[in-house]
């Protein structure tokens, strides 16, 4: 059995860089943490540390160890704050997973507006990207998740709320900005900033073009579609962008304008199945869908799919 205050010490160790500062974050001694990391990289029976001196260095195991860790002791402060939740007889407590740029665009308004009419509401959000979040549901508890689509997990049930169209992003002072909507042919030949190959968004800029025998002119690349809006507001290309990301940049000089071509995204809210949704899991979804309808209206794209429940 792994003690917890191991574990406790082994995060801190790893996350403040030395064993000085674990022992401040935990307020303990230095020798009471040092006994502790030894105690835990014998429990676990495989190296935790490399040692230079007196100097501790976690190595690839332990490293790998700690990812497990990590996300074991965010499940325990979450089963703590649970209990202390029922303790109190509060029932408004909400676990959230989310993606980074719908927490932006729609659900921290969301939880703005339903803070005004539950004052006693609180709640946890965890962000995670599209393909980290079908992996980490399995993983996490939660009450609602809110993702784009597809996700396709036994675990979860799917209630899609909204079916939108990709924009396009460039600087304001591109050509293309000139136009009130962009189609593929004002894409040929140009510089385009694309996200990673396993991207959806990716996957319809190459098979748009593959349909029109072009080759897209990719001259950078970025890891999430937040990345790819800000190279393309610095004038390094033109990017195709999920209209709700495009909105949570903040970057400047970036310029949104409709893609007439056929690119739909679809969101959808993710419910554990077997566990009962809570009211404020409900009020949370209505909250999400009106604010969704609010940033549509803003861009002035014509969503393809009713918001209703």
């Amino acid at each position: 059995m792994l003690n917890v205050r191991e574990l406790e010490a082994f995060r801190a160790f790893i996350e403040c860089g030395s064993v000085t500062h674990a022992a401040e974050r935990l307020n303990r001694t230095q020798p009471q943490i040092g006994r502790l990391l030894i105690s835990l990289e014998e429990s676990v029976g495989f190296r935790l540390f490399n040692r230079f001196g007196k100097r501790l260095q976690a190595t690839p195991e332990g490293w790998r160890f700690y990812e497990e860790v990590d996300r074991v002791m965010r499940e325990l402060q979450s089963l703590s704050r649970s209990a202390e939740q029922i303790r109190s007889g509060a029932s408004d407590h909400l676990r959230i997973l989310v993606a980074p740029h719908v927490t932006n665009a729609l659900v921290s308004p969301a939880l703005a507006a339903l803070k005004r009419s539950s004052p006693d509401l609180t709640a946890e959000v965890a962000s995670r990207v599209r393909l980290d979040i079908e992996t980490w549901i399995t993983q996490e508890q939660f009450d609602i998740g809110v993702s784009i689509l597809p996700i396709d997990n036994p675990t979860v049930e799917v209630e899609p709320f909204l079916k939108t169209r990709a924009v396009v992003v460039m600087s304001q002072d591109h050509a293309l900005a000139k136009r009130s909507a962009v189609n593929v042919a004002d894409l040929f030949d140009i510089a385009i900033v694309a996200t990673h190959g396993r991207s959806l968004l990716r996957q319809h800029l190459e098979r748009l073009f593959r349909e029109h025998a072009q080759k897209p002119n990719i001259r950078f690349e970025a890891t999430n579609g937040l990345i790819a809006c800000e190279l393309a507001a610095q004038g390094l290309g033109v990017a195709l962008a999920d209209p709700f990301v495009a909105l949570s940049t903040g970057a400047r000089n970036l310029a949104i304008r409709p893609f007439v071509s056929e690119v739909e995204l679809e969101y959808g809210f993710l419910y554990p199945i077997g566990k009962a949704r809570s009211p404020a899991a409900q009020a949370l979804a209505d909250a999400i869908r009106a604010a969704a309808q609010d940033r549509i209206i803003e861009l002035g794209i014509q969503q393809s799919a009713d918001l209703g429940g």
